[in-house]
């Protein structure tokens, strides 16, 4: 499992995160996300390539920037 970070625009309270964490763990329910609003960063521990985690967080309504 290896870490990646995104910068992740439009996440504003609770719903977001909690969109964004199962949008990922669809995608790999072993996934671990944490995710800091401020900052608009979320990190994500899976064995998945970081182009599928940045699709599912699309593919959920948020605009992913690396």
């Amino acid at each position: 499992m290896s870490a990646q970070t995104f910068h992740v625009q439009g996440m504003s309270c609770s719903h977001c995160e909690r969109a964004v964490t199962q949008a990922v763990q669809a995608l790999d329910p072993q996934a671990q996300v944490t995710i800091d609003l401020a900052s608009g960063r979320v990190e994500v521990a899976s064995s998945q390539p970081a182009a599928a985690l940045a699709q599912a967080i699309a593919q959920a309504g948020y605009a992913v920037q690396g």
